[in-house]
């Protein structure tokens, strides 16, 4: 059976076996870290590898290509479905009344916008609002895929049906699927209603408060504190 020392303790070992041989001083090289890319440059590659796309017919309707923004550290990072006409307009995802409504769930988790990285499934409005096409999906799937790699949050939080099954890969109802955690990536992912849903249910107060036990396993799962915070109205 194989036995597996903690690396601190090899080290540890290590260091006291160049005493014993006589070293009195040990160099490590910092090249291998300066060369290592930092998450926000790799960020930057990938979007320049987006380029000016046009590898589905999303591009032909748009203005803007909406990237994505947020902390290239983030601990938390959200995914929703595609840029509305804000966002199509300002080149950032989540700037319309939706995007408010998410700035104020994320400030009811104790969170800054700063803090946390925000995509979308696709990255070119779709005419009219519509839902992506699944040629559309997969086109533009291996970025978010690759975005969410550089980034490697603790958590991903879908926001609505189409980013919940892009990422799961599969059909499925979102009442059914929120407030489980699921793995994207290997990373805990938690599907949850859309800002623009709740905007619509508002009147509906049930909605918001699902939503908001969803962010409570969140918060949870990333060691913050509820202590009776909002209810992200």
């Amino acid at each position: 059976m194989a036995f597996c020392r903690d690396p601190a303790s090899e080290l540890r070992d290590y260091l006291c076996y160049l005493v014993d041989m006589g070293w009195d001083q040990v160099f490590v090289s910092r090249v291998a870290q300066k060369d290592r890319p930092i998450p926000s440059a790799k960020l930057t590659a990938i979007r320049e590898e987006i380029g000016d796309c046009r590898r589905c017919p999303l591009s032909s309707g748009r203005k803007t290509i909406v990237f994505g923004e947020g902390s290239p550290e983030a601990r938390l990072m959200f995914v929703g479905e595609g840029p509305g006409a804000d966002e199509d307009r300002e080149g950032r995802p989540f700037v319309g009344r939706a995007g408010q409504l998410l700035n104020r769930m994320i400030n009811a988790m104790g969170l800054d916008r700063s803090q946390v990285y925000i995509a979308n499934v696709v990255k070119c409005r779709p005419p009219g609002n519509r839902d992506p096409e699944p040629v559309e999906i997969q086109t533009c799937l291996p970025f978010l895929q690759a975005q969410i790699n550089v980034i490697s949050p603790e958590v991903i939080v879908g926001l609505g049906r189409i980013a919940v099954g892009s990422l799961l890969g599969r059909k499925i109802s979102l009442t059914k699927t929120r407030g489980s955690f699921y793995y994207v990536n290997g990373i805990p992912f938690m599907p949850t209603y859309h800002p623009s849903f709740l905007l619509r249910k508002e009147p509906e107060r049930k909605w918001k408060a699902e939503a908001w036990e969803d962010l409570k396993k969140v918060m949870a799962q990333l060691d913050l504190p509820v202590d009776g915070r909002g209810d992200s109205k």
